[in-house]
């Protein structure tokens, strides 16, 4: 059973096991693909990527002191094909990972039971973080779907088949 001294170091490394798979799916993905919705109402690799930036920025920004949903997010566009550039991308990627890692820093075992809002819903510390914690994998998963699909040499990421 992990302890709340280690919890942080517990969540910290699996939040970098995440941002990693996603960047090892981002490594095996063509530069055109990035941009490519299926359909007409899917998200496209960038559009998940604008989403969770967007979300890792409006959460984890005053993280301990203000509402988790900021005034300033502008959620449903970050479903619209706004980023254009693989560059630019990387660039939300990394700035909301980096917010993300920050604040973790910031949170020390003894607060883990305050009380936070998200969307002017009460949340315990811990309850905000594990719910960021179910929130992210479930897009890196996308993700990672999306670039295998556009790869027919695809490595694998995990165990592969057979083996």
């Amino acid at each position: 059973m992990r302890t709340e001294e280690n919890y942080l170091d517990f969540v910290r490394s699996q939040f970098e096991t995440y941002k990693l798979l996603a960047e090892k799916a981002f490594s095996q993905t063509a530069d055109e693909k990035f941009f490519v919705q299926l359909t007409e109402d899917s998200n496209s690799i960038a559009m998940i990527v604008q989403h969770i930036a967007g979300n890792m920025l409006s959460r984890w920004t005053d993280f301990m002191t203000t509402d988790g949903e900021k005034e300033w997010r502008m959620r449903d566009d970050e479903f619209e094909p706004i980023t254009k550039t693989k560059q630019q991308m990387f660039l939300q990627w990394e700035k909301g990972w980096q917010c993300l890692f920050d604040a973790l820093e910031g949170v020390s075992p003894s607060q883990l039971q305050e009380t936070i809002y998200i969307r002017q819903e009460a949340h315990t510390v811990l309850e905000a973080i594990n719910r960021q914690l179910a929130h992210y994998p479930y897009h890196i998963g996308q993700i990672i779907y999306l670039a295998k699909m556009f790869n027919s040499n695809w490595e694998s990421l995990s165990i592969p088949k057979r083996k």
